[in-house]
């Protein structure tokens, strides 16, 4: 397969500009089907070539994408990951879903490392962000598989996660939450909640979520509270640096992370 030169501002911002209308009607938790192969896919961060490789493995027409966010920042060609993954998702909308990860959120709140977003026009940055701004927190499936980036929020029910306003403490725990099995452990950071197993216990059995899939945090064991929650990173910059991602098959039942197949790019 042939990817043609997509590391260019303007394009993306076209490709920002005509998804927005879809991402607004979508609204901010997808509801996946039972009856579709999926493939869960952890952060990207520039890396290109895990975009190209994962296209080639999963051609349009076979397995749905889910994308856990983080596709912008860290690697070298931000522009180029999230574009193709942009137009893949103009063509075939029903087969491939980018939630938003804390970095394609700099609408909400500015960080470091940025260098997708300090790389562009003070005018297109602008545009841009607005733009993801309307991606998706998350994602359900009907056998209890909930993916975000981060942690799962504290809100009364699962449709509240529809709700939810970028910049709240709901949006944070949902695009920057880390998770801790000890209790009382310390966030890395002020911008970064951390929530520990009694936390993720009571917000799973809220939610109705019987297993989490995420990624976003690289210091946190694959597999956490009894094998429930799976962090999963699909770049080449964190973890062994081996890029996976997780399959669920059509009408699987699912009790434990470790049902999910993880395969290799």
């Amino acid at each position: 397969m042939t990817f043609r030169n997509a590391s260019h501002p303007v394009r993306l911002l076209d490709l920002v500009r005509r998804l927005i209308p879809s991402w607004s009607a979508n609204g901010r938790l997808i509801d996946l089907p039972v009856h579709r192969d999926i493939v869960y896919v952890g952060d990207i961060h520039g890396d290109r070539k895990a975009v190209e490789l994962l296209f080639e493995r999963f051609p349009l027409g076979s397995d749905m994408l889910v994308f856990l966010g983080d596709i912008l920042d860290r690697g070298p060609d931000s522009i180029g990951s999230l574009s193709l993954i942009l137009e893949r998702q103009l063509e075939a909308p029903d087969e491939t879903i980018l939630l938003m990860g804390n970095h394609e959120a700099w609408a909400a709140t500015q960080f470091k490392p940025a260098g997708f977003w300090l790389s562009l026009s003070p005018q297109d940055a602008i545009e841009i962000a607005d733009g993801l701004g309307h991606l998706p927190y998350a994602a359900r499936h009907p056998s209890g598989l909930f993916a975000a980036h981060g942690a799962l929020p504290d809100v009364s029910s699962m449709d509240g996660i529809r709700e939810v306003v970028l910049g709240s403490a709901a949006w944070r725990a949902l695009t920057w939450g880390d998770w801790s099995e000890t209790p009382g452990a310390k966030p890395q950071a002020a911008s970064r909640p951390l929530f520990d197993r009694q936390a993720f216990d009571a917000r799973a059995a809220r939610l109705g979520v019987q297993v989490m899939i995420r990624s976003h945090q690289p210091t946190a064991p694959m597999y956490l509270f009894d094998d429930r929650c799976l962090t999963l990173f699909t770049t080449t910059s964190y973890g062994d640096g081996e890029r996976k991602v997780a399959r669920l098959s059509a009408r699987q039942s699912i009790n434990s992370a470790r049902d999910l197949e993880l395969l290799s790019l």
